[in-house]
C-alpha cells in the first residue's frame, strides 16, 4: 500500500490503472475516517483519533508534524499538516503551532507526527518539543490533550504521563 507506481507496477499483474483504483480506496478511507472525527461530535474516544492518525500517517517515508484542532466541546475543528522534514526529523516551530491554533480559534490541540522507520516510540526530543508547546500554548489558554507518535502502532505521550 506504501509503494510508489514503479514499485507498484513491478509486481505481476499489476499496472498504473489498478495503482491508481487503490490510491483511490485509500483516499477514499482516509476522507471517511476524518469525516467521522468531524462528524461524531467530541473525540471521547482514544482509539478512534488513534486509527484514524495511524491510517493518515503511517506510510509517509518522511517525518510529519500535524494538529488536530479542537473546539471547546473537544470536536474536530480541523486537521493540518504543518511541517514535512527528513527521514528522522522535522523541524517544528512553536510560533507557528501558536498561530494556526489562534486561526481555527482552538481550545484544545491533538498533536502528532510520524516516524518513518515504524517505531512508534517517542524520543527525549519529541517529549521535549511536547513540553515547549505545552508551556506556549498555555500562555493564550489552548490545552495540548495529547501527543501522539504514529509508526506501525500509535504511541500516546500523554498516556506515558509526559503531559
Amino acid at each position: 500500500m506504501a509503494a510508489d507506481l514503479a514499485a507498484f507496477c513491478q509486481t505481476k499483474g499489476l499496472g498504473q490503472a489498478k495503482f491508481v483504483q487503490l490510491q483511490a480506496c485509500l483516499e477514499m478511507a482516509r476522507r471517511f475516517l476524518h469525516e467521522s472525527l468531524q462528524r461524531e461530535g467530541p473525540l471521547t474516544n482514544p482509539n478512534d483519533t488513534k486509527k484514524f492518525l495511524l491510517m493518515r500517517m503511517r506510510d509517509y517515508t518522511r517525518e510529519v508534524f500535524a494538529c488536530l484542532y479542537l473546539d471547546t466541546k473537544n470536536r474536530v475543528i480541523q486537521f493540518e499538516e504543518l511541517f514535512t522534514g527528513t527521514l528522522h526529523t522535522a523541524e517544528v516551530h512553536p510560533r507557528e503551532v501558536v498561530k494556526q491554533a489562534l486561526k481555527y480559534n482552538a481550545h484544545a490541540i491533538i498533536l502528532a507526527h510520524n516516524h518513518p522507520s515504524g517505531v512508534a516510540e517517542s524520543s527525549q526530543a519529541d517529549i521535549e518539543l511536547t513540553l515547549i508547546l505545552r508551556d506556549a500554548l498555555a500562555l493564550i489558554d489552548i490545552k495540548i490533550l495529547d501527543h501522539l507518535v504514529v509508526g506501525g502502532t500509535v504511541q500516546s505521550l500523554a498516556e506515558l504521563g509526559h503531559l
